[in-house]
């Protein structure tokens, strides 16, 4: 009964030290300099928990453990499922067959290739290559938290692939306005915003490169990312079943893992799709799911020491390289062919 109540309160403990930090990292992520760069709370509890945990040598650690692997697993799973109330399918249909079609060709492409290249060329263990690969095809730090419950990922690897997205997503940003204003990429304003929601990492790096380039890049762009973050379940579902299939190959037989959270997250979407919610109210879940999030790469961060990216970190951002030239290059190309001929 002692050890249970022990276990309670240092779930309690880690859990009201994980909310402290998401709601420091909340108001920090309102700061003008924050602002401007579009860096959310997310990547700042991230880099908070990060410092914190390797501050103090991790010496604090065991006493808020459960709250802190609470926050990195299960609140991660309810907020993927409220992510849901961020999209409509009406959103998807509005994009087009050219938006649909090349979103679905870059989230497989990337998927595919960072995994291949990962594992084979960079020598990279099977997990932090799905992880890096998930965060440049679908949507940036989301998508690499919410595969990790998927490839049973440890969170230094999770950490690492979040850093590599932070990284060329921010790149990325800055890159995209100034290919549209010299003229190098040959595309008109509309089409520029498909290319920027079809090839960007993360939602906030999408939200930002479109702004500079002008606002009928900005409203097509939004949409067209939003349709890659509901490819989010189906990609889920695929590479639980892919490592199925290859723990069966092998022998190992692991038994194949239904994120059911990702179908809770379609179940969410489908709901706001039929716009039943006052608006205010789905802008309350949205923030709310917000925090949640923060709280879960806050988890993440408390949970990883620098001395774990020893062997791993070089090689995640040589991939993550990879990819980021394959999205700028496969990007430009996929958009200017489909809208050519659809």
């Amino acid at each position: 009964m002692t050890a249970h109540r022990s276990n309670e309160h240092r779930l309690v403990s880690g859990l009201g030290l994980v909310t402290f930090i998401s709601l420091a990292a909340t108001w920090i992520a309102t700061w003008p300099l924050f602002v401007s760069w579009r860096i959310g709370p997310l990547i700042i509890g991230l880099l908070l928990g990060v410092m914190i945990i390797n501050a103090t040598r991790g010496g604090f650690s065991e006493r808020f453990e459960p709250g802190i692997r609470f926050s990195a697993k299960k609140i991660l799973r309810l907020a993927i499922i409220l992510y849901g109330f961020r999209i409509t399918f009406t959103q998807v249909a509005s994009v087009g067959i050219v938006g649909i079609t090349l979103d679905l060709f870059m989230v497989a492409s990337t998927l595919f290739l960072g995994t291949v290249l990962g594992v084979r060329y960079f020598g990279m263990d099977k997990a932090t290559a799905i992880l890096t690969a998930s965060g440049a095809a679908i949507c940036g730090a989301a998508a690499v938290v919410a595969t990790e419950p998927v490839v049973k990922s440890e969170r230094h690897q999770t950490a690492v692939a979040v850093a590599t997205v932070v990284f060329f997503g921010t790149l990325a940003m800055v890159l995209y306005p100034l290919l549209y204003r010299t003229g190098i990429i040959p595309l008109n304003e509309q089409d520029f915003g498909i290319y920027i929601g079809a090839s960007l990492h993360g939602v906030a790096h999408a939200v930002a490169a479109s702004d500079a380039v002008g606002p009928e890049a900005a409203r097509v762009a939004i949409i067209v990312k939003m349709t890659r973050v509901l490819m989010l379940a189906p990609a889920l579902l695929v590479i639980g079943w892919w490592i199925h299939r290859q723990s069966k190959a092998s022998g190992t037989g692991a038994p194949i893992t239904i994120p059911w959270f990702a179908l809770g997250f379609l179940g969410v979407a489908a709901f706001n799709s039929l716009d039943l919610l006052p608006q205010p109210w789905v802008q309350r879940l949205v923030q709310l799911d917000t925090f949640l999030l923060t709280m879960a790469m806050t988890g993440l961060g408390l949970g990883t020491r620098l001395s774990q990216f020893r062997g791993i970190g070089v090689s995640a951002f040589q991939l993550a390289f990879c990819l980021f030239i394959w999205l700028v290059v496969a990007g430009f190309t996929g958009t200017w062919v489909l809208s050519s001929i659809l």
